[in-house]
């Protein structure tokens, strides 16, 4: 248990402490780390990045994956998208999913929305005509008003796809669940519930309550981290250090003086010092999407680990992959996988194991995640085609099975 900071007292934590602090925030830790099933992963976390990259799975499945293990996707897809709504669609980090009951908390950004001038309000002829399209033969996806393309590539996209993003982005119309992969949208007034609506919300009221659900997300955070788990901007950063300053964030101050010094300084959940983080997790592979990796700075300042998504990277000048996940074990990221899925194998087209990592130890975690991941996607064998030599003969040895 960690002595909550006093008045004029500032907790002081080790770099391993505030590391297993972030992790048990994560979903990573404890007793109760799989308890609820993906509902109760979403909550936990508080938002749930989207992505359009699928390679063993899309990237808020292997989120839900890499904390509660080969978990049917179908359960996955229920937490996220249900009816009634348990979630709905919007930015937060990036587009991401996002609790039900955090609708009233975005208030702030649906008006920044609305007052935003964009390319949406070239076309208001366009948003009328959508607006009752969808309040006629509601819920739609674009296909049933009109489609989404204008038959060049993906990004000329149809005036009705321009006016019901806009109309999304500002509070209009809702996503609160998708068919294959499509949103389908919906009026707000009929798929948010009413006592839900009826808030309103100050933006001072929508900062504050974010940052405490942003600070137990992540555990042990800077202001930057607050910052950057929001996407706020400058306005919103100055009553985001008011809600810290003056407490009404409910977060506490900490200093982690392992961190680098302008890093040092942060914010603590103090529901995360209670008590001593504790237990262990499974070797996991982790979406590049996953929070407990999404920024960068973060994850090389808590971690030691320096990560970049190279799938938006020409294939000559990868380093690592297209979709390297990095892996988690032991509470550290010890090495990194690029996976791809040939028929029923699941291929590693390259693995590496970070330096200072015990090769025999890291292949045998490695292993067993492989064949994990592959049980879970319907894969019946594992190949690797590229190893880092210190790992190859070790993790071609465990992988026989």
């Amino acid at each position: 248990m960690f002595p909550l900071p006093g008045p004029v007292m500032t907790l002081t934590l080790s770099a391993d402490e505030a590391r297993r602090v972030i992790l048990r925030a994560q979903g990573f830790l404890g007793a109760d780390a799989r308890h609820g099933g993906a509902t109760a992963t979403l909550r936990r976390l508080g938002a749930v990045q989207l992505d359009t990259i699928s390679v063993l799975a899309r990237s808020h499945e292997l989120i839900a994956y890499a904390r509660l293990g080969a978990v049917d996707k179908r359960k996955i897809e229920q937490a996220y998208w249900d009816d009634p709504a348990r979630a709905f669609e919007y930015w937060c980090h990036a587009a991401c999913i996002l609790p039900i009951e955090d609708w009233p908390l975005y208030a702030f950004r649906r008006r920044h929305m609305r007052a935003w001038k964009h390319r949406g309000a070239d076309i208001p002829a366009a948003m009328d005509r959508v607006l009752e399209q969808v309040r006629e033969i509601g819920p739609v996806t674009t296909a049933d008003i009109g489609g989404s393309r204008k038959g060049g590539g993906w990004w000329d996209r149809s005036d009705t796809k321009i006016a019901v993003e806009w109309l999304l982005n500002a509070g209009d119309v809702v996503c609160t669940r998708r068919t294959g992969w499509r949103r389908v949208y919906e009026l707000t007034e009929r798929a948010v519930p009413a006592h839900l609506l009826a808030e309103d919300l100050s933006d001072a009221e929508c900062i504050t309550r974010l940052a405490r659900i942003a600070g137990r997300a992540l555990g042990v955070a800077t202001r930057a981290d607050l910052v950057d788990f929001l996407r706020l901007r400058a306005p919103e950063a100055a009553l985001l250090d008011s809600a810290l300053l003056d407490g009404t964030a409910g977060l506490v101050p900490v200093r982690v003086p392992d961190w680098p010094e302008r890093a040092a300084s942060a914010w603590a959940d103090p529901a995360a010092l209670d008590s001593e983080p504790k237990g262990r997790h499974r070797t996991t592979p982790l979406s590049p999407f996953d929070s407990l990796v999404w920024d960068r700075a973060r994850t090389a300042r808590v971690f030691g680990f320096n990560h970049r998504l190279e799938a938006y990277v020409p294939k000559d000048k990868r380093v690592h992959g297209y979709f390297t996940m990095p892996v988690l074990a032991g509470g550290r990221l010890i090495g990194r996988i690029d996976p791809a899925r040939e028929g029923a194998t699941l291929v590693a087209r390259q693995v590496g194991v970070e330096a200072g990592v015990n090769p025999r130890k890291a292949a045998e975690g490695m292993a067993d995640a492989l064949w994990e991941a592959a049980g879970w996607v319907g894969c019946d064998d594992v190949r690797v085609d590229r190893v880092d030599p210190r790992l190859a003969a070790p993790l071609l040895e465990a992988l026989i099975r």
